[in-house]
């Protein structure tokens, strides 16, 4: 059998580095989406038993908190290695107020791997005459992405801790909140891309709040020390997003 020419080992050898770097690419893209911030089962059993809200999943991946027959929906797209389920209470609490809520979840725990998720939700709710979509951090991000394109289908976007780097139509509503202890959100993004908001945008600071209680996995690496609860800040982030899309026009005359 003949030795193989210099010419072949030389294409044998390229293809093997190539398959390991390929395969080391894999590995590490596994790592890093498997390695996220799993929702506080027990902290969200607490809070939910204080809420009657409807909760079904019409597919999977797709939590759905009141019965359809609401006047006013609210999609939501959760942060960036975040389990989606961690955002349940506060879906619950603006759910009680009369609001259908449309949690999302995301490949990977990432929004930005699926910025269309929104895509087919206003087809299974036709009752509902007027639809806001919001986010947390990147999942706010996302959700103000999809939002600059498909401006005419709602009536307002919802920023928790979070900036939009597309232009929001000035007809839209927009509240932003965050809270005082955060050590997370990029502060310097958060002002470089505060003009591709409205002018009349709300702008709320939840004081004592962190990054991570907009929803209920724990402490987030980086963040703040809150000094109010997870609890605190999910009833005043419900109440204010609740109120924002509760009164319509006459929010943005308000604000």
């Amino acid at each position: 059998m003949k030795s193989l020419s210099k010419k072949c080992r030389n294409k044998l050898l390229i293809a093997s580095v190539a398959m390991v770097v390929i395969l080391g690419i894999i590995g590490g893209a596994f790592l890093y989406i498997s390695d996220y911030m799993s929702a506080d089962s027990y902290a969200i059993e607490a809070f939910s038993a204080d809420y009657d809200v409807a909760v079904s999943e019409p597919e999977k991946g797709v939590m759905v908190f009141g019965d359809g027959d609401e006047q006013y929906g609210f999609i939501f797209y959760p942060g960036g290695k975040v389990e989606y389920t961690a955002y349940a209470p506060l879906m619950r609490a603006i759910s009680s107020r009369g609001i259908l809520c449309v949690l999302l979840e995301m490949p990977g725990n990432l929004a930005v791997l699926d910025v269309n998720a929104a895509d087919g939700i206003f087809d299974m709710y036709p009752r509902v005459e007027s639809w806001y979509i919001g986010g947390h951090s990147l999942g706010g991000a996302m959700a103000a992405s999809y939002l600059s394109s498909h401006g005419d289908a709602f009536d307002g976007l919802v920023l928790l801790a979070a900036y939009s780097t597309k232009e929001i139509s000035d007809d839209l509503r927009v509240l932003s909140v965050y809270g005082s202890e955060d050590g997370v959100m990029n502060s310097e993004k958060y002002e470089k891309y505060r003009g591709n908001l409205p002018a009349g945008f709300n702008e709320v600071v939840i004081e004592g709040g962190c990054h991570a209680y907009f929803g209920m996995y724990g402490s987030q690496k980086g963040d703040g020390v809150p000094t109010i609860s997870n609890a605190e800040q999910i009833e005043k982030t419900a109440a204010l997003i609740s109120e924002m899309i509760g009164k319509g026009d006459s929010y943005a005359q308000d604000n």
